[in-house]
């Protein structure tokens, strides 16, 4: 861990949030190299219905629903069994963000379904010492998803992005579970750029409680 971050101002559980393309899980990979933390990922390429999803939305949503659905659940039994022994950790994903897609992508009798396996699940979900959520407009997701190159995702519609924009903006607007950080990342290079990226770190250091924006190049969204 560098010198300059005192483990007592550092938050033990951070959740990295955001739509598809806005950098989520790079982020989260260098907050784990930098504070040397545990990490705990999605991992979408495990999921056997996601391909489908990205062809036909309405044909595959359920399973593909689900399968992230137990698959999240099983890392969050996994994160609680650890909680012994007091471990520090970032997650490129919060668990209570599943229904959101849920509510996206599903009918409404595959919503109620997705509703009862969810409640006899018993998710209690730990909470995070921080979140910080990921914003930028389509239009920038859209390149960088194409940047990136996974097939499955150059599939994807700038409707459903515009959608799922709007359903994280309506998420978070409610989200009082944890202190909030909100980062507008149109203009931010939080993976090449060690200036924007220290200039993050500092400003996430300084955050205890409530709900915050960080915003350095006032790029409106």
């Amino acid at each position: 861990m560098p010198a300059d971050f005192l483990p007592k101002m550092l938050p033990s559980y951070i959740a990295v949030e955001g739509p598809i393309g806005v950098g989520k899980t790079s982020l989260t990979k260098r907050l784990a190299e930098s504070f040397n933390y545990e990490i705990v990922l999605e991992m979408p390429d495990t999921n056997p219905f996601l391909d489908q999803f990205y062809e036909n939305r309405g044909h595959s949503a359920l399973p593909t629903q689900l399968f992230f659905l137990f698959d999240r659940v099983r890392q969050i039994e996994n994160m609680r069994q650890g909680d012994i022994f007091k471990p520090v950790r970032v997650a490129d994903f919060l668990i209570d963000k599943d229904r959101l897609f849920a509510e996206l992508n599903l009918s409404t009798d595959e919503l109620a379904l997705y509703d009862k396996v969810a409640e006899h699940l018993s998710v209690d979900p730990l909470a995070p010492d921080l979140v910080i959520y990921l914003q930028a407009p389509a239009e920038v997701l859209m390149d960088r998803i194409q940047q990136r190159g996974i097939p499955r995702e150059a599939k994807m519609d700038r409707n459903y992005l515009d959608s799922l924009i709007e359903a994280y903006t309506r998420f978070f607007h409610y989200y009082d579970e944890a202190p909030l950080l909100i980062v507008n990342s149109a203009e931010l290079d939080l993976v090449n750029n060690d200036q924007d990226y220290q200039s993050l770190l500092d400003y996430m250091l300084t955050i205890k409680t409530g709900r915050h924006y960080y915003n350095p190049k006032q790029t409106i969204l």
